[in-house]
């Protein structure tokens, strides 16, 4: 199990993103996170794989632990090789290799067991996931749509064998038909794999619909879990997240964008 306990993130010395955030991540399950820009989700996955260092931020209060040993003062090569790989936002490719060759690659990720035979095997299960990515195997992956180099960025960190997968916004920029195709995949990864994974969505209803458990988090804290199910019927999450008021009308971005969070939820 991956746990975050009670964490504080600064970035160059002087700012304070994460406010004293905790969240448990059991092995196999899928966890969301849900909030408006700022609110320090992508800050959350990159306490937990190390990629703070990179943007000159660290961990400077709490812990963040997998299997009860620390990730927060590790290297992010060291916590690849522990099983934990992030999707970045924004499909992040070799833009000139083929989507074959991309795949290839992440099967050289360090921890990455699969040698040989086996790549070859993996390579296919990837695509029996995406089978539009195996029609187009041969393409350059910058001439992919967007969809279609999202699906490659999960594939290729699918080739490393991860325990947790972390997704930044798989759905950003995408047409609705794909983010659906998408999402279905990635509920059918984590179920056949076995793998647990994290969510940052900006899409509440569809990750509340693929996630076991959600959190909701504003200005650095959690201000709000619980089972994603239960969390899609609440009132609060319909009005401020997926933009319904209790008559089910929807509300304008004005009246969403500029509401006050009501005080029960920091109760």
């Amino acid at each position: 199990m991956l746990k975050l306990n009670n964490i504080e993130v600064v970035y160059s010395d002087v700012i304070l993103v994460l406010r004293g955030a905790s969240l448990d991540v059991p092995d196999g399950r899928i966890i969301a996170l849900l909030g408006a820009n700022g609110a320090g989700k992508t800050t959350t996955l990159r306490a937990i794989s190390g990629l703070l260092h990179a943007q000159e931020g660290k961990v400077t209060r709490g812990s963040v632990e997998f299997d009860g040993q620390r990730l927060d003062r590790l290297p992010p090569e060291d916590i690849v090789q522990r099983g934990i790989i992030q999707v970045l936002e924004g499909h992040r490719l070799f833009r000139y290799l083929t989507v074959e060759e991309n795949l290839l690659i992440g099967a050289q990720a360090p921890g990455a067991a699969a040698r040989g035979a086996s790549i070859r095997r993996d390579v296919e299960q990837v695509y029996q996931y995406f089978p539009r990515l195996q029609r187009l195997r041969r393409r350059t992956s910058g001439y992919l749509s967007g969809g279609e180099q999202q699906m490659l960025v999960i594939g290729r960190a699918l080739m490393a064998h991860p325990k947790i997968m972390l997704l930044d916004e798989p759905s950003l920029g995408l047409a609705p038909l794909i983010v659906s195709e998408i999402f279905h995949v990635i509920k059918q990864i984590s179920t056949s794999e076995n793998m647990a994974i994290v969510l940052v969505e900006q899409n509440a209803h569809m990750a509340l619909g693929v996630a076991d458990h959600a959190y909701v988090m504003e200005n650095g804290r959690v201000v709000l879990d619980g089972a994603a199910a239960q969390l899609a019927q609440n009132e609060d999450i319909k009005e401020f997240y997926l933009g319904l008021t209790q008559l089910g009308e929807r509300k304008s971005y004005r009246e969403v964008k500029h509401y006050k969070r009501r005080k029960r939820w920091l109760g």
